[in-house]
């Protein structure tokens, strides 16, 4: 009788544990889908983000949760802004962004690319607004404090970083930079080439 029950126990568990496979192989095959639009992700976060601050604003609580939300999106944040290698930190392997004009082009590869870093984002306000729901977690704190120290951090934080991308000369964005535009601009050419010969 223990061998029937063992095996229906077994039977169960891996029952259950194919269906979590298969659930987690359905969320992997649809959160690569969102991979090339960034747009959306990101405003679905921001949507998440208003939810979350509604959420605090109405029932005037779970400040420790808010601020603890904070730091985690400040770290990601840092890692968001930092280069893979550092090279204040391993000069070694020599520098991995270029340092003169006349430098050959080395892309920017960050050390928490995009998509984890909205991946990280949006778990994180998803368990946010989840643990408003429980009153475990609204732990009574006098919230003026915890956002005076978190601008305080942020400050400094952001202020180091700043500087370590002026002493190091990157720049972690896009925005400015020349773009390849080899389709478009060689059909251009060619079809002005064909007719300055008509």
């Amino acid at each position: 009788m223990e061998g029937i029950g063992t095996g229906n126990g077994n039977g169960t568990s891996a029952a259950t544990l194919d269906q979590w496979r298969q659930f987690t192989r359905l969320f992997q095959y649809y959160l690569d889908k969102t991979t090339p639009h960034a747009t959306y992700r990101w405003i679905g976060t921001a949507t998440l983000g208003v939810l979350f601050v509604l959420r605090i604003i109405y029932v005037q609580g779970f400040y420790i949760v808010t601020y603890g939300l904070g730091i985690y999106v400040l770290n990601l944040l840092i890692g968001f802004l930092s280069p893979l290698v550092d090279p204040e930190v391993d000069p070694i392997d020599g520098p991995l962004l270029p340092t003169k004009g006349s430098d050959e082009f080395k892309p920017f590869i960050r050390r928490l690319p995009e998509f984890k870093f909205w991946h990280a984002i949006t778990k994180a306000f998803i368990i946010s607004i989840l643990m408003t729901f429980f009153s475990m977690f609204d732990i009574p704190v006098f919230w003026p404090i915890l956002l005076c120290y978190w601008l305080v951090l942020f400050t400094l934080t952001m202020k180091r970083q700043i500087m370590h991308m002026i002493k190091y000369k990157y720049v972690p964005f896009n925005i400015g930079k020349q773009k390849y535009g080899g389709k478009k601009s060689s059909s251009a050419s060619s079809s002005g080439v064909g007719s300055r010969a008509d």
